[in-house]
């Protein structure tokens, strides 16, 4: 009997110290999770007013290349058809989503393919933030960080954003650098056939050329040329037009 009263007690003054660790824990969980949560807003919102200087994948290939082009301009100084062109090559329906594509990404998975599911939100939060490639662990902290995105900036900003740090041919980063590589000229002097062909190499601009544009590069851009014509009738630019 008095070996089992000595067992009783014993677990009866283990039971407060548990109950102590696990506040304890509980306490220090919740206080790093408001650290990394204030710490991702102040990071979101500081690029509302700041330009990314430059990105993880950008810096890398500078690193490989010693070096890429890259100019930033303002949205105001990027032909309007630019923008239209880019996302009706890229996410037509980015002024109706608030980030993640439900729909698209469920299509992407019913037909096994890797294109379709992410929208330009989800792609500028990938290149600015986090790195290229497709593992889990990237594409989970992707679909945290992209509603933070969409919540702070405003469709247009991220559309400028996005523009500005796209790679357009290897070592050529943003719309600017691209107009002047692939046609001596100004993003704001883009023609409408001009800007079709960049934004129908963006998913792949190591193997396409807008300058010596292929058989399907050129069928590509008359379809984003007539898709960046309907959502401007349509009202799907509105939220990044003036």
């Amino acid at each position: 009997m008095a070996r089992k009263t000595a067992s009783r007690k014993q677990d009866t003054s283990k039971e407060p110290r548990l109950r102590r660790l696990r506040l304890f824990l509980r306490r220090w969980l919740l206080r790093g999770g408001l650290i990394v949560l204030g710490a991702t807003v102040l990071v979101v919102g500081l690029f509302t007013v700041v330009n990314p200087p430059t990105t993880p994948y950008m810096f890398s290939e500078s690193s490989r290349l010693d070096g890429v082009d890259h100019t930033w301009v303002p949205m105001e100084e990027i032909a309007p058809v630019m923008a239209r062109a880019a996302v009706a090559a890229e996410d037509a329906d980015y002024c109706l989503h608030w980030g993640l594509d439900l729909s698209a990404i469920r299509a992407a998975m019913n037909d096994g393919t890797g294109r379709g599911g992410s929208t330009i939100s989800q792609q500028t939060v990938k290149n600015v933030y986090l790195w290229q490639g497709r593992s889990w662990f990237r594409k989970s902290l992707e679909a945290l960080l992209t509603p933070v995105v969409e919540a702070v900036w405003t469709k247009r900003r991220i559309l400028e954003v996005y523009l500005n740090v796209a790679e357009f041919d290897e070592g050529v980063f943003g719309v600017e650098a691209a107009a002047v590589h692939y046609f001596g000229v100004q993003a704001r002097d883009l023609t409408p056939t001009q800007a079709a062909r960049l934004a129908a190499v963006l998913p792949d601009p190591k193997a396409r050329s807008a300058a010596q544009p292929s058989a399907f590069v050129r069928s590509r851009a008359a379809s984003i040329l007539d898709g960046a014509a309907t959502i401007r009738v349509d009202g799907r630019a509105e939220c990044f037009e003036d």
